[in-house]
């Protein structure tokens, strides 16, 4: 770069960097360790001054880098308009200060490259970086994660509410009937939280051997699975044991209930729910990748969940679980399909033909708008008909949650980190609506008159 453009971008980051004039000089010592301290910096044409003393420093002649960014913190938390510049030259001692001559420079601006599209950019390179550790070591070399945190990743755990809500519905409306087991209830609550955290690693191995997590340019908090396998944090095979011991768990509780509890009718559910919860990634139906995922997703974690979890309270069927299992259904659909529009663009290309993959960018708000009203239509047609408490109706306070998810929906279809509130509100919204619907059940038993 010449000399002239590189004072040019020296004098635009001292600008951009007044309310932070520190810089962090980077650079390796003799022994090959990587070495870095904070240090004060002044421009001098295209020339980076940096008194610096004591302490570590590079040796005359070696190759430093020297980082400079700007960073400011929002009132209302987080931050904004973050950027760096990163100037790669050779380290000169002169008067008492640290003179590096810039021959390249590199950087990251935030309004150009989201801040979590910059760190998955890197994950090639730090697996280059492991692999090499690898060679020179002669053994595996990978990052680690303390196990119980492993754990928490691999499996999603925190997305358990997906179970709790519709096991606790169905132990409600029992009790509204007058039954409830409490140590069955927790039983059933544990059976089925080991299936969906297998269903989950499940699906990250089926989606990691498809490719559709690895050529996923926008992963999020909540969408692109745990990437613990594209990580290099657990391989396949480790994913797989893990799968298979979550699902063994799972098995072997839904049996014991099924000897004493539930019989035939929750051996039919539980074996329904297994088959849906294999096949939603798993070959050959692969039912997510057929536009199908929100419906398997519907009846394994509304009607099947909640229904099986009233048969191992009363010992019976009955209609009031299916007809509360419906907006619970509907919700947890709707998250499934808003966690998948950032995903969009990699599960296209992986031939993942999801719901929101098959409609145009302008139609996602409009479905989605769709559902929600036969969610709230849906518990109001219950509750006049008496088909459900009318304490239910509290669930339209979730509206505006509804209202901002869609309009959400509507200006960012194509902008993945847009939607992470989005997408938080959304799995906030079926927590909430299921805690309201669950609620007016047990009112309705303790309170009256309003009882389905």
């Amino acid at each position: 770069m010449s000399r002239p453009a590189m004072s040019e971008i020296l004098a635009e980051a001292q600008r951009r960097t007044a309310e932070h004039p520190f810089a962090v000089l980077v650079w390796v010592d003799e022994s090959g360790y990587p070495m870095h301290r904070p240090v004060p910096f002044e421009v001098e044409g295209d020339t980076i001054g940096l008194p610096v003393t004591g302490g570590p420093l590079p040796p005359e002649g070696a190759p430093v880098a020297v980082i400079l960014s700007r960073i400011r913190p929002r009132p209302q938390g987080g931050y904004e308009g973050r950027r760096y510049w990163t100037f790669h030259g050779v380290a000169h001692r002169q008067a008492g200060r640290l003179m590096v001559t810039p021959h390249r420079v590199s950087g990251w601006r935030e309004d150009e490259l989201p801040f979590l599209a910059l760190c998955e950019r890197a994950v090639p390179q730090a697996r280059r970086y492991f692999e090499l550790l690898s060679r020179i070591h002669g053994r595996p070399i990978r990052p680690r994660l303390p196990l119980a945190g492993m754990l928490m990743r691999a499996t999603r755990a925190p997305f358990l509410t997906a179970t709790v809500i519709p096991v606790i519905l169905g132990a409600a409306v029992a009790f509204h009937e007058g039954s409830l087991l409490v140590p069955w209830l927790g039983l059933t609550l544990i059976a089925a939280a080991l299936i969906h955290l297998g269903l989950n690693v499940s699906n990250d191995i089926f989606d990691a051997l498809s490719g559709a997590d690895a050529v996923n340019p926008s992963p999020t908090p909540f969408s692109g699975g745990s990437r613990v396998i594209q990580y290099g944090l657990l391989g396949i095979r480790e994913m797989a044991l893990l799968s298979a011991a979550l699902y063994g768990g799972g098995i072997l509780l839904g049996l014991g209930m099924v000897l004493f509890r539930g019989g035939m009718p929750l051996l039919i559910l539980g074996a329904l729910g297994l088959l849906l919860s294999i096949a939603y990634t798993a070959p050959p139906l692969r039912l997510a990748y057929r536009g199908l995922g929100e419906l398997a997703v519907a009846l394994g974690f509304g009607p099947l969940m909640t229904v099986g979890t009233y048969i191992v309270q009363t010992g019976r069927m009955g209609w009031p679980p299916l007809i509360a299992s419906v907006p619970i259904a509907l919700l947890i659909a709707l998250v499934l399909y808003v966690n998948e529009v950032p995903d969009r663009a990699g599960d296209a290309a992986a031939g993942k033909r999801t719901l929101a993959v098959r409609l145009p960018a302008r139609w996602l708000a409009v479905i989605y708008g769709v559902a929600m009203a036969a969610v709230y239509l849906s518990v109001g047609i219950a509750a006049a008909l008496k088909l459900m408490p009318v304490w239910s109706m509290a669930v339209a306070i979730t509206l505006p949650m509804a209202i901002s998810v869609g309009r959400a929906l509507a200006r960012f279809p194509e902008q993945p980190y847009a939607l992470i509130p989005a997408m938080a509100t959304q799995i906030r919204l079926h927590l909430y609506a299921g805690l309201l619907l669950t609620t007016s059940y047990l009112l309705s038993r303790w309170l009256g008159p309003g009882g389905s």
